[in-house]
């Protein structure tokens, strides 16, 4: 089997993007001026983000007898090796995602193929063959705590994991607590934005930075939306600013720069500032279209961003 830099594996699912006259507050209400329908789910925005950056990457997914035809046609057509995504009976996991005039966002999940995901012996066999393995949190626990057994035992090379959500919206589908707590131990990169922070570590950024020194992660990076980010290098804290764009749509910029950092800090040889200026130009540049793979950037692109700053 060949070696692939990246697999990732968890969400790929449809996106329904409705663009609001405004963001309701509770017992209000807005008008959808636009709509769009397009692929995404954390595991393929990183996965597509990689592939843009000319990485080898597959994925491992399970898809719904609705959508996983279209679905798995789309990540072939990103560059993505799609011979471990499968489909299940169910309905196809989705996100409903509510965009307000500013570019700002509220995201509704549903769907039951995600959380059906479970690995078989060919998965193993091919993650075994990756040089990074990529999960996050929307994984179900069992995927997630079969990783991080994978690699305790060394059966995995390097693993990278994105805390992507609050623990309230993970309860029942996703990766519990506990097995966060393993990740912890074993995690060779570990990504969290500032919401999943909150809930997890308690507290804000600063907060986080302390809980996650506490632990043998040797690469961190809490991300703070348009505040750039905080890297985390052994004990080394490291500010990211965000780079200004005009910016179309946020959406998927979280995965863009976990993208950008896997490609350049835990793939490539860049140091910690220069990883994560990196990675903050593919963020940049994916807020510059409609969507989470909107603008999915190629390194000379974001090299160009970056020689204009």
């Amino acid at each position: 089997m060949p070696s692939l830099d990246v697999v990732t594996v968890g969400s790929a699912l449809v996106d329904y993007v409705y663009t609001l006259s405004n963001l309701p507050e509770p017992d209000g209400g807005a008008f959808v001026r636009e709509s769009t329908t397009t692929v995404g789910g954390v595991a393929a925005n990183v996965s597509s983000g990689l592939a843009a950056l000319d990485r080898d990457v597959g994925t491992v997914a399970r898809l719904g007898k609705d959508a996983g035809k279209d679905i798995k046609t789309t990540l072939r057509t990103r560059g993505l090796d799609v011979t471990r995504v499968r489909s299940g009976p169910e309905e196809s996991s989705y996100t409903l995602i509510l965009r307000g005039p500013g570019g700002e966002r509220m995201v509704v999940a549903g769907g039951q193929s995600v959380p059906q995901l479970r690995l078989d012996a060919t998965d193993r066999n091919y993650l075994a063959n990756a040089n990074v393995v990529f999960s996050s949190a929307y994984a179900s626990d069992a995927v997630v705590a079969e990783l991080v057994a994978a690699r305790e035992r060394g059966e995995i090379s390097k693993f990278v994991f994105d805390l992507a959500g609050p623990l309230s919206e993970l309860d029942g589908r996703g990766t519990t607590p506990e097995t966060i707590d393993r990740v912890l131990s074993v995690a060779d990169l570990f990504v969290v934005g500032e919401v999943a922070a909150r809930s997890y570590f308690g507290g804000g950024v600063e907060d986080a930075i302390a809980a996650l020194r506490r632990h043998p992660i040797p690469c961190a990076a809490v991300t703070r939306g348009n505040e750039g980010a905080v890297l985390l290098a052994g004990d080394t804290a490291i500010d990211v600013p965000a780079i200004s764009v005009p910016v179309e749509d946020t959406t998927g910029a979280g995965d863009a720069f976990t993208a950008g950092l896997t490609h350049a800090w835990i793939l490539g040889t860049a140091s910690p500032a220069d990883a994560g200026r990196f990675a903050a130009g593919v963020a940049a540049l994916n807020c510059t279209a409609e969507g989470a793979c909107g603008r999915l950037p190629s390194e000379p692109n974001v090299r160009a961003l970056l020689d204009e700053r």
